[in-house]
């Protein structure tokens, strides 16, 4: 069920009202309901319990600390792309040791940090990361946990810009490259090979590719045995998609059903991990923005709100659709907006050609916008970053308070000698 819906023609979250929000906390401001996450977070543990699985929430979908607490206090382990991912994990209540650490770009200080506080697993994506992370487990003289991630060249059926499984794209390495990579490993005294990971994309509204991934990679976890490399954990990656529009994404269940399947069918008993995140967020939050104005032109009607591209990005960046429907339902008065926000760049939107009856001062809901919101939000145009709030039952709570513009120009100076 929603955790967002009308009552008398006001929209609730949960059973708070989003205009006593919007008055409390100002706009924008992303609110969340604490029900929505748990309720998708269960509905993972509940799909898997058959299976030796772990669910692994991926922070980079939505990383506010209240969120990851939440994660945390559920039992979740977690999937990190970066140094800052994991503090925030750490400082949320997260346990290292049941995080595992993405990304193709890690630097020597990630990794030390990584190592240091007992790391599940390094997801390494490349022979020159191999070679670092040798470098460093030795320095330090602790036995780096690696896992390789293998690009199977799987077309996800996704956004281009989400697509990570093909060999256009810059992540993890090919069969060939991550038989080698195994084999040098296991000979390194200061390396634990652990695991194969895999992730095809994001925004996946199709079993097949997910299937066919881990059929890849049991094959390759069968080969490596038949050379005494002995692999412990398989990394399933995330990527399930959710309904925006009009897509037809499985069902948690059924995803779930599909792995389960796909396991059993290869007689595969090795523990793995699923790394679920813009199916636990995206549709558990909401961007309140109010409408400052209403501009008319020969060709078109705008509405111009106080939320722009800097708070939500996924319009712009991928053309994204998300549902954008008013506060309060009014019966009449309607007409035909592009939802458009003060930034100067023309793809400056959150919504184009959309019916709605909305005049100066109503609040809008951007729906599914949990994920993928917050976190891409920027100071573009010197503009704050939006407050985020947690909403469960008929209380909030205020989880990131608005910035300020002494918090945005406080970490930059003037050279003295520019101002003689």
């Amino acid at each position: 069920m929603s955790h967002f819906v009308y009552r008398n023609d006001l929209l609730y979250a949960e059973l708070v009202p989003l205009d006593q929000i919007a008055k409390s906390v100002g706009t924008p401001t992303y609110v969340y309901s604490r029900a929505a996450l748990e309720e998708h977070w269960q509905e993972f543990k509940i799909g898997l319990s058959k299976l030796d699985a772990s669910i692994r929430y991926s922070v980079k979908s939505n990383s506010n600390l209240a969120v990851l607490a939440l994660m945390a206090r559920l039992g979740s382990g977690f999937d990190i792309v970066s140094g800052g991912e994991l503090e925030r994990v750490i400082r949320a209540g997260g346990q290292p040791e049941q995080t595992i650490f993405s990304g193709v770009a890690k630097s020597r200080e990630e990794i030390e940090r990584a190592l240091s506080v007992g790391i599940f697993s390094i997801n390494l994506e490349s022979y020159a990361e191999l070679i670092r992370i040798t470098e460093v487990a030795q320095a330090l003289n602790l036995t780096a946990p690696i896992s390789v991630r293998v690009n199977p060249n799987i077309d996800a059926k996704t956004h281009p810009y989400i697509s990570t499984g093909l060999e256009e794209n810059k992540f993890g390495v090919n069969v060939d490259e991550a038989i080698a990579i195994f084999r040098h490993a296991v000979q390194q005294p200061h390396l634990k090979v652990v695991g194969i990971a895999v992730h095809i994309g994001s925004q996946m509204t199709s079993l097949e590719p997910v299937v066919e991934a881990i059929d890849r990679i049991i094959d390759l976890a069968e080969q490596l045995a038949d050379e005494n490399i002995w692999i412990s954990h398989l990394d399933l990656g995330g990527g399930l998609g959710v309904r925006y529009r009009d897509e037809q994404p499985p069902t948690i269940a059924e995803y779930c059903n599909a792995v389960q399947t796909a396991m059993n069918r290869r007689n595969c008993q090795i523990a793995v991990s699923i790394e679920p995140g813009r199916s636990i967020t995206a549709n558990a939050g909401v961007l309140l923005s109010q409408v400052e104005y209403v501009k008319s032109t020969e060709k078109k009607q705008f509405a111009i709100v106080d939320g722009a591209m800097n708070d939500l990005i996924r319009p712009a960046l991928y053309d994204a659709w998300m549902e954008i429907v008013p506060v309060q339902l009014k019966q009449t008065g309607s007409g035909v907006y592009d939802i458009v926000g003060p930034i100067c760049e023309s793809a400056d939107f959150f919504g184009k050609q959309r019916t709605l009856a909305i005049e100066p001062g109503d609040l809008i809901a951007v729906h599914s916008a949990g994920a993928y919101g917050a976190v891409m939000a920027s100071n573009y145009n010197t503009r704050p970053k939006p407050a985020e709030v947690l909403v469960d039952g008929d209380q909030f709570d205020q989880i990131r308070s608005r910035e300020t513009f002494d918090e945005i120009l406080g970490n930059e100076s003037i050279p003295v000698k520019l101002l003689k």
